[in-house]
This record gives C-alpha cells, sequence and structure tokens, in this order.
C-alpha cells in the first residue's frame, strides 16, 4: 500500500497553465506529451490521488485503469511504450481507447517482432535469444496483427514508430544494407498510417538512410539516447527532416545507460539531473515545426531528467 506524507514538500505543479500552453501549441498541429503514462509519482502533479482511492487507500489498480483521462486533462497526445512488447488484442484497443477522450492523440511503437533482426541474449526473451528472428520486417505479419485492428482507430494515431536498436556489423555491415531492407519493407506497408523510424546506431545517420525515408513520406524520430548524437546534433544533419511531420523522443541523456537511470530517477517524482541542452533543442525543434507550419509529435520520458511532466514544463515556458 502506497503511502504519502502529510505535507508534500515538492514545489508547486501548475497543471492548468501547462494545460493551456499545451492547447496552444497543439492548435498549431505541435503535440507534446510523455511516453507512457503510469506513474504514481505524478500524483499531486498530473493526477489527482483522491481520485484513486478506495476505501480511503491508494488503489494501484484503479490508478492503472482510469489515469489516462486524467492525463488527457493535461496532454494533449501520448506515446504507447507497451505495444514494443506485444501485439494487443482488439479488447485491448477498445479499452485503451473506451478509457481517454477522443481528442487525446496516440502514437504506438510497432512490436519488436518485426523491428529486432536478432533476439538479444537476454533473459526476457529465453530460448530465443540469440537467434535471428523469422519475423523482422514482415510486413504482412505486422498489418494482420496490428494495423487491421488499429484501423478503426487512425484517426487518433497520427504516428506510429519503428523503434530498431544497436545492429551489431554481423547483423548489417553499413547502412546501404540497411537500408535496402528497410526501403522494401517501408514499400510494402498500407498507407493509412503514418510512420517514422527510430534507429539506434550513429552511423547510420546520413543520406542513404534519410532519402530512403524521404522516398517513403517517413519521418526520422530524433531520439535522445545513450549512444546517439544529441539532439541539437540531430537536427542539423542534412536531410534529416524526411517529410511534412515531425516525431522526436527525449529518452535519456547522452552517456547514460537506461539501468542507471531507473536507479537514479525512480519513482520519477522529480527532477533530479537537468538537461538544459536537451531542452534548448526541443525549444529548437518547437520553433521550426512552427516556422516549418509542420506537425510535431514530442515525447518525453521520466528517464530524460526525472520527472517528463516538469521537463515539459520547462520547455514550453511562457507558450
Amino acid at each position: 500500500m502506497s503511502t504519502t506524507p502529510l505535507f508534500d514538500q515538492r514545489p508547486f505543479f501548475d497543471r492548468q497553465k501547462l494545460a493551456e500552453a499545451l492547447r496552444r501549441l497543439a492548435a498549431d498541429n505541435i503535440f507534446i506529451g510523455t511516453s507512457s503514462w503510469k506513474y504514481e509519482g505524478w500524483c499531486g502533479q498530473i493526477y489527482t490521488r483522491e481520485r484513486y482511492l478506495v476505501r480511503g487507500a491508494f488503489s494501484e489498480k484503479l490508478f492503472q485503469s482510469q489515469c489516462l483521462r486524467e492525463y488527457a486533462e493535461t496532454f494533449p497526445a501520448v506515446c504507447g511504450d507497451f505495444s514494443f512488447y506485444q501485439f494487443p488484442s482488439e479488447a485491448y484497443w477498445q479499452r485503451l481507447f473506451g478509457s481517454a477522450p477522443e481528442s487525446l492523440r496516440f502514437a504506438f511503437k510497432a512490436p519488436e517482432q518485426v523491428t529486432v533482426k536478432t533476439w538479444p541474449a537476454h533473459p526476457r526473451y529465453g530460448s530465443q535469444g540469440g537467434l535471428v528472428n523469422s519475423s523482422y520486417l514482415d510486413a504482412g505479419l505486422l498489418e494482420e496483427g496490428f494495423l487491421k485492428l488499429l484501423a478503426p482507430y487512425r484517426q487518433r494515431v497520427p504516428a506510429l514508430i519503428f523503434e530498431f536498436g544497436t545492429f551489431s556489423r554481423a547483423s548489417y555491415a553499413n547502412v546501404r544494407e540497411f537500408a535496402a531492407d528497410l526501403d522494401r519493407f517501408l514499400a510494402a506497408l498500407p498507407r493509412e498510417f503514418r510512420y517514422s523510424v527510430e534507429i539506434r546506431n550513429p552511423e547510420f545517420l546520413g543520406p542513404e538512410y534519410f532519402h530512403c525515408l524521404e522516398r517513403h513520406g517517413v519521418a526520422h524520430v530524433f531520439n535522445a539516447w545513450t549512444r546517439m548524437p544529441e539532439l541539437r546534433v540531430q537536427l542539423r544533419f542534412p536531410g534529416a527532416f524526411t517529410t511534412d511531420f515531425t516525431v522526436c523522443r527525449a529518452l535519456l541523456a547522452r552517456g547514460r545507460p537506461y539501468e542507471q537511470a531507473v536507479r537514479l530517477f525512480t519513482p520519477y517524482e522529480e527532477i533530479k539531473d537537468p538537461n538544459p541542452q536537451g531542452r534548448e533543442a526541443l525549444r529548437t525543434l518547437i520553433d521550426a515545426a512552427r516556422r516549418n507550419r509542420q506537425a510535431a509529435f514530442i515525447f518525453v520520458n521520466n528517464r530524460f531528467e526525472g520527472n517528463a511532466p516538469r521537463t515539459i514544463e520547462a520547455i514550453v515556458g511562457e507558450e
């Protein structure tokens, strides 16, 4: 059972002011939200703890099932990371979309079953670890198991994300090989959705990769990640803006492993390590989207600074 101090010592969080700033940006087709949303540490900021009490005690079950509706009172968009690990069922999608107002926009990561070339040697993958994934870049599997079930909600899903982990040289000797596979995959996808690609190989950031995305009207996902160039650097790559919309995910500070960020920042109640250069890069991206009149979908993770709502609050400032 969770407990909370009698007096909350955290600085005041002006949820209404943030919501108004985000609504103004959304009116310009700039949608800012968080990566995932089920964080009890956001109570007193985005969430009202009293909404989730059962017989006087905080109910994790009630919170998990109901908090998205309150989330949408502040944020116009959210990124669903959960779909990376599964093919959600039709019933799951019905519950999810039914739990939020129609105004909330979603970006979802495509299941890793189509973006992992060789399964990592990690306990999570069991006996598959180290084996070649026979479903890698299987457009038919993605369409049948994922896109068709999402089709009834496609007006609420402005972007899907293909996240590719770091490829070894054994997987791809160079970016040309990756771009050739990616080109065939993107060409086979139905056009009802907008797609974006997130890579973790910095050496792939160049003309062959960007031109591949541009040919298919697919966005490069500007991503802040352990081994990727910082956002401000990615924004300056020639050809990095590959289509008429932009996707960005502020996930980790450069050089910080994911596991370290989890240990340092959990339970994500406050900013613990500000990233001023990362914040400025996100403001630059917002300004570029507004100037070019392009839609932008920007998602901030708790592990970027420690608390995604306060990072976003700092970014939008006096919007």
